[in-house]
């Protein structure tokens, strides 16, 4: 595993194991949110990745290095998965050390800011959800999914993509699950999201 996907897997990691298990088992909610510099919790409890950090009431608790049982220790919150939600996600375990390189983290945390703000030029009033299964920040609009990957099996760096529920055929449509776009292949996301849309019909 290289330094970007092993960033990756512990972003991913962060998103299950410290946002989204300890927030399920406070309050029932899975539902991440992309936030100034990073990502975090929507409810109880307030947790936010801030770059190279977790942030917990007042507490800046510094990630790299550290395992995801000890990060969470500090924080005052079990490491763990939403238990019992999905099959799919990071495969991170509590006693993993979370590995984050520079540039890798930058590119994806960018990818994810970028994400946020295009999704709510496309669709105004539509509340970005980041998913801690699949890792991927998204809102769906008339039975299509809009959304950005920071990257991952189909596509080891950050991507834009377009899913509809009912596949759609014709040359824009060159994905398994409908269309995606290298983040970096695109002068704006809202433009693609709208070409979607159209060919979408």
């Amino acid at each position: 595993m290289n330094a970007t996907e092993a960033t990756r897997k512990s972003l991913h990691g962060v998103a299950e194991l410290l946002l989204a298990g300890p927030q399920y088992r406070a309050c029932g909610k899975i539902r991440l949110r992309a936030t100034p510099g990073g990502f975090g919790t929507t409810v109880a409890p307030a947790l936010r990745v801030a770059g190279d950090h977790l942030t917990a009431r007042d507490q800046r608790i510094p990630l790299n290095g550290a395992t995801f049982a000890e990060v969470a220790a500090a924080a005052g919150v079990e490491a763990g998965a939403p238990a019992g939600v999905y099959e799919d996600g990071s495969g991170a375990e509590p006693g993993d050390r979370i590995m984050l390189d520079p540039p890798a983290l930058r590119t994806v945390l960018s990818a994810f800011a970028a994400a946020d703000e295009a999704l709510r030029r496309f669709a105004p009033g539509q509340e970005p959800v980041l998913w801690p299964e699949h890792f991927d920040l998204a809102i769906t609009v008339d039975e299509i999914n809009y959304g950005v990957s920071p990257g991952d099996g189909y596509l080891a760096e950050p991507y834009a993509y377009i899913g509809p529920h009912q596949p759609r055929q014709g040359p824009f449509w060159t994905a398994p699950f409908g269309a995606a776009r290298a983040v970096h292949e695109l002068d704006d996301l809202v433009t693609f999201f709208t070409e979607g849309r159209q060919a979408a019909g």
